[in-house]
């Protein structure tokens, strides 16, 4: 196949595609003889590359992602993307690159060429902005918790925003006016719209926003004990916190308790991503959804319908994140 892009001039994922007869693959049809044609004339065995291979039997979902180790979230993601392939009576297969360009390209190289491709999606571990691969140019596929600027490809990412606007306003319902954020760190996407969120709610109840009660984080426990610790020790304390996760929220829990104080009669603490470890806390944590398997779910079932459904319209899906009421939010204490 490297040969005949060569004398083609052309890419081997076009020669892959070509060969393959993929669907949505926009190759003209200038292109496409003339890849065939070299493909006779050096001897290429096309027959036994699918044709005759029709979309019905296209039935293999490649999902690349950077990280798979890193959160629970990948899994959950993968879970359903899984589940949805399946009830389409396809495979999903998964790779993780670790940002690697050039274990990506080897990857795409390999699975391109296979005939039952059906098409890939496109996963990051943190919500951000990619460059699509130019080997998927071509290529039927879907972006999982990223998104392009061009918005060339169909994407599923988490209503950040309205995630945080969400776990503040249960606060502020509350009647808290002193909440603190424990947030991660600015540079990534989600924690810079979890706190557009946060001033969004602040501002619905005419709250001024107070630089001093929000803290940078690292999404660890340790830090959300640490600024938890800060916030709580400040002359006007805050009556809650947001913790911009689960994890940091559980070190929130336990500074309230190191000095003594309540959860949720003398502060009330809400997290964010719903872990597991949210049910089990005490008390149980309130926290917001983070809706993954949702995601891997309208990511699979979005490509499959693009391909088999002759689906062309592209769709950038924002998918809500609610809120999860458990024990750990309550009113503030009357002065």
């Amino acid at each position: 196949m490297t040969d005949i892009a060569k004398l083609a001039g052309v890419s081997q994922s076009t020669v892959s595609l070509v060969i393959n007869q993929m669907s949505g693959a926009k190759v003209s049809s200038e292109t496409r003889k003339r890849v065939l044609r070299i493909a006779h004339e050096i001897g290429y065995p096309v027959e036994r590359h699918g044709h005759g291979v029709d979309a019905a039997r296209r039935n293999l979902i490649v999902y690349l992602t950077d990280e798979l180790s890193t959160s629970p979230h990948a899994m959950q993601t993968i879970d359903g993307a899984r589940d949805a392939a399946w009830e389409h009576d396809c495979l999903l297969s998964v790779f993780a690159t670790r940002s690697d360009p050039e274990y990506e390209t080897a990857v795409l190289g390999r699975v391109l060429g296979n005939p039952a491709l059906l098409g890939v999606v496109y996963a990051t571990i943190f919500t951000r902005a990619v460059t699509v691969p130019a080997l998927l140019a071509n290529v039927p596929t879907v972006l999982l918790n990223c998104h392009t600027r061009d918005r060339l490809y169909s994407s599923v990412v988490p209503s950040e925003v309205l995630g945080g606007y969400a776990a503040t306003m249960h606060l502020l319902e509350r009647g808290h006016r002193r909440i603190g954020l424990v947030n991660g760190e600015g540079w990534i996407e989600a924690a810079a719209e979890r706190l557009k969120g946060y001033r969004q709610a602040l501002s619905t109840r005419d709250i001024p926003f107070e630089p001093a009660l929000v803290r940078e984080g690292d999404w660890q426990v340790s830090s959300g004990h640490e600024h938890a610790l800060h916030l709580l020790r400040l002359p006007d304390p805050p009556t809650a916190l947001f913790c911009a996760n689960d994890l940091m929220a559980v070190g929130a829990l336990e500074a309230v308790r190191e000095l003594g104080l309540d959860v949720p009669g003398d502060v009330s603490v809400v997290g964010y991503d719903d872990q597991d470890i949210a049910r089990y806390t005490q008390p149980p944590l309130s926290t917001v959804l983070l809706p993954n398997y949702e995601m891997g779910r309208w990511a699979a079932e979005s490509l499959i319908a693009q391909v088999n459904g002759g689906v062309v319209r592209r769709t950038s899906m924002k998918m809500d994140c609610p809120m999860v009421e458990r024990d750990s939010v309550a009113a503030p204490k009357a002065d």
